[in-house]
């Protein structure tokens, strides 16, 4: 079982079905019909995006997590293959169904440049853009459905982003050696691993108190009070978040976040509303 979620997680399948799950969650909470479409695009930039990622970011793999980094050097290139031809399907179905702004299916390869040209050695600047980058997920789920503009697709574009900045600086506490090595600036490599989970933590509370206050006052519905399980969630890993833990910690549980929130919207969908 160990070998499959490993698996899943060098492949980057795993991360992919997360970003899957945002679109999922989006969906679901806001009541739009389901069209497999929309989440096969996202599937399909995700692997795209993250498969450029292990390649330039071998260097510091082979310090921080040589498990990974010995996939990649064997796989990479495979999954990359694998990841561009369904990046470049999605693109030709999205322009073949005449999709509306099927130009902006390029942006997964802007981000995958931006990325890999520096963005991760400034200071919280690379947490940043991966939070924009994930945000952006619900954003297109919105501007696909019509509905670019309405205040649950933008809440859950902020909320989305705030959380997984909030996952990448914890993401980074695996990989202080390295960073330093590499030279690179992090929030757990400045502040320590113990401040990092403390600052997490309080940020989590915070994003949490948002999302009570917009539902209190009535900017949002009750039911989207069902995103704070995912802040309990956060709140549960953060104190583990340590140096010495491993790909499955960081890359199934870390990064299973948004997988369970899916889960606890799919179901409350079913059970309650």
């Amino acid at each position: 079982m160990l070998d499959v979620l490993r698996t899943l997680v060098h492949t980057n399948v795993f991360i992919s079905l997360a970003t899957v799950s945002v679109a999922i969650t989006t969906i679901a909470l806001i009541g739009l019909p389901f069209d497999p479409l929309p989440l096969f695009i996202v599937f399909a930039a995700t692997m795209f995006v993250y498969s450029i990622n292990r390649i330039t970011d071998i260097e510091e793999d082979e310090r921080n997590v040589p498990e990974r980094a010995s996939f990649t050097k064997r796989y990479g290139r495979l999954w990359l293959t694998i990841g561009s031809v369904l990046y470049v399907g999605a693109i030709a179905a999205a322009v073949a169904l005449g999709i509306p702004g099927a130009v902006y299916l390029l942006l997964p390869a802007a981000v995958a440049v931006g990325y890999s040209i520096g963005i991760k050695r400034v200071l919280l600047l690379k947490n940043c853009f991966v939070g924009f980058a994930w945000g952006v997920i619900p954003l297109g789920v919105g501007y696909y459905y019509g509905q670019l503009l309405s205040v649950e697709i933008l809440f859950l574009a902020g909320y989305v982003g705030a959380m997984i900045t909030i996952a990448a600086v914890v993401f980074d506490v695996k990989d202080i050696p390295g960073d330093r090595a590499e030279g690179i600036s992090t929030v757990p490599n400045t502040l320590g691993p113990r401040r990092t989970r403390l600052l997490s933590g309080v940020a989590t509370v915070a994003v949490a108190a948002v999302v009570v206050a917009f539902v209190a006052s009535s900017v949002l519905p009750t039911r989207y009070l069902a995103v704070l399980a995912m802040n309990g969630y956060v709140l549960c890993y953060v104190p583990f978040a340590t140096p010495d833990r491993g790909p499955l910690f960081y890359g199934f549980v870390v990064d299973g976040e948004h997988v369970f929130l899916a889960a606890v919207v799919l179901a409350l969908e079913w059970l309650v509303w």
